[in-house]
């Protein structure tokens, strides 16, 4: 079988601090046969300077720079242009480990019916990684399913392989604007099938200007959109209001409504097949911890605490956690001193068991 031409898909946007670390990922590959379709999005800063460096050493790079369009266009401009018959998605902040694409390759060419292909990922923040583990929960294989109830792979991570699927189904839609990764694996998971290696070989760099921590709230309320729209269809719930309405506000109204709708999808998949319960059950344990999560970052215990106790789910929360908010109940800024100092005491101890950056990088030849 030919060496299949891998087109990297790379969006920039003032991506200036980073840019070098993820060309140099990228062209530094073991898998060799590969283009990158750089497109800068407007950039206001050195991006574009830094692609036309890069492009002079390296004809793989093809560029493009125009007006900012915005993410959605980007991605859809650069399908068009993708020459090779896997398309691998890249961030200008990310780092690819020179295995990936050889990694991803292998599996196509073992499971040519594979349309999408994921991995896992470390965590890079600022010059220390935290190392990824494995996820039991895609050993279910049941991807389709997970993939109703949340993103199932990191956008940086997969290939696509445009010999399964229709031209027409590989497009990013502007309606879920900050979720079109999600909205676009499950179009594809619901009809082909997909696969995780459950690896990391992305360093997924999380910084102030990204586009999750700058669109967060934007990206929960889409992400909630979606959600809705799959259980809808799944004729698992009839009405999904409940969803909407704590994606615009969070009130201790429409957090009751929200743990009334999780107790009601419980119990709809109570009533699934044995042989699919399993994957639904673990994927709306995971919409849950979205919820959880969506209630707790407005640092209001009192509505985390009214959450899990409707729910009947304050046995999924941490001890030291669940301490904090009942304190909460009574006592507000008691509890948010307590989570808060939770919260660093949690990160320090991560940051601890971390590794240095430019340790792992070398490891992987990138420094």
């Amino acid at each position: 079988m030919p060496t299949p031409l891998v087109s990297v898909l790379l969006p920039v946007y003032n991506a200036e601090p980073y840019l070098p670390a993820a060309l140099e990922s990228i062209l530094r590959q073991d898998h060799e046969h590969l283009e990158i379709i750089a497109i800068d999005d407007g950039s206001r800063d050195r991006s574009l300077e830094i692609l036309e460096r890069y492009r002079k050493d390296d004809g793989r790079i093809h560029i493009v720079s125009r007006e900012n369009r915005g993410l959605i266009a980007t991605l859809n401009e650069g399908l068009v242009l993708a020459k090779g018959d896997l398309v691998a998605r890249m961030d200008a902040d990310d780092v690819s480990y020179p295995s990936r694409f050889s990694r991803q390759v292998s599996l196509f060419q073992k499971r040519p019916d594979l349309a999408l292909c994921g991995t896992g990922i470390d965590t890079l923040i600022g010059s220390r990684i935290l190392r990824g583990t494995p996820n039991p929960i895609y050993r279910s294989g049941s991807l389709g399913t997970l993939s109703r109830f949340f993103t199932i792979f990191m956008h940086s991570t997969v290939i696509y392989n445009r010999n399964v699927m229709p031209q027409e189904m590989l497009v990013y839609d502007a309606s879920y604007v900050h979720a079109e990764d999600f909205d676009l694996f499950r179009r594809i998971t619901d009809r082909f099938p997909a696969m995780m290696i459950d690896e990391a070989l992305v360093a997924y760099r999380i910084h102030g200007d990204s586009v999750t921590s700058k669109h967060k709230r934007q990206m929960r309320q889409t992400h909630l959109k979606i959600v809705a729209e799959n259980l809808e269809r799944d004729r698992l719930v009839s009405d999904t209001s409940a969803l909407g309405e704590i994606g615009a506000a969070v009130t201790l109204d429409t957090v009751r409504n929200a743990a009334e709708f999780v107790l009601a999808l419980e119990r709809q998949i109570s009533s699934r097949p044995p042989d699919v319960r399993q994957a639904y059950e673990d994927g709306a344990l995971c919409f849950f911890y979205f919820l959880y999560q969506l209630i707790a970052d407005e640092e209001r215990p009192e509505l985390t605490h009214a959450f899990l106790t409707w729910t009947r789910k304050w046995g999924l929360i941490r001890r030291r956690e669940r301490y904090g908010l009942l304190a909460g109940a009574r006592a507000p800024w008691c509890s948010r001193v307590s989570l808060a100092a939770t919260r660093r005491v949690d990160w320090l101890a991560r940051y601890l068991q971390s590794v240095p950056a430019a340790t792992v990088l070398h490891q992987n030849g990138l420094a």
